[in-house]
Order: C-alpha cells, then structure tokens, then sequence
C-alpha cells in the first residue's frame, strides 16, 4: 500500500462516519456529503482490502451488510485528526500558494 492512500479523498470521510460505530451502505452514503455509490463501495471495498475495515453479511432477507473499523482502522482516526486541523490552520497559505503556481489567464 502506497502511504498515501488511507488518506484519499472518501477514505476520511469514510474513517470520521465509522468512529461513531457499524454502518449499512446506505447510512455511509448519506453521512458523507458528495460521495456517491460507486465511489463509496470502491473506498470501502480497498479500505476492507488494506485490512482498515470489516464487511460483516448477515443472513437476512434481504441481505444486511455493516462495515465497522477495525483496530488498525481506529488508530488512523488521530492522525487524521490531526491532518484535517493542520489543513484548516494552513488552508489560506495553501490557497495562495495554487494561485501563484497557477495564475489566472
């Protein structure tokens, strides 16, 4: 796994909406804001991969499936945390700099 990746655009969304607890699909998809489907079942689907989450299928009908963090999932959380107060410390100096790298035409 690249180091980058447990820090993907969804894969935060994802990480914040599972702190709380086992989530269906459905609920991830209406907690973060802009994902859609395909994009959430892709994210879900590498964090289960990378050992991030756990996909549980319960034998009902129809099927329930919930997503949860595991252990190595929750110990992202702080860091995470952490990135995303950095980012809105530092978000102006950020944007300044995209400008000036890319100036208006």
């Amino acid at each position: 796994m690249v180091a980058s990746e447990p820090l993907g655009n969804w894969t935060s969304g994802a990480s914040d909406a599972l702190i709380g607890g086992t989530m269906r699909h459905t609920d991830l998809s209406r907690r973060i804001e802009g994902v859609s489907q395909k994009m959430l079942t892709q994210t879900l689907r590498s964090l289960e991969a990378d050992g991030f989450v756990t996909r549980t299928i319960h034998p009902t009908i129809p099927p329930r499936v919930d997503y949860d963090l595991t252990s190595l999932g929750r110990s992202l959380a702080e860091p995470i945390s952490a990135l995303r107060e950095w980012t809105e410390n530092h978000i102006n100096e950020i944007e300044h700099a995209r400008r000036q790298a890319h100036p208006a035409s």
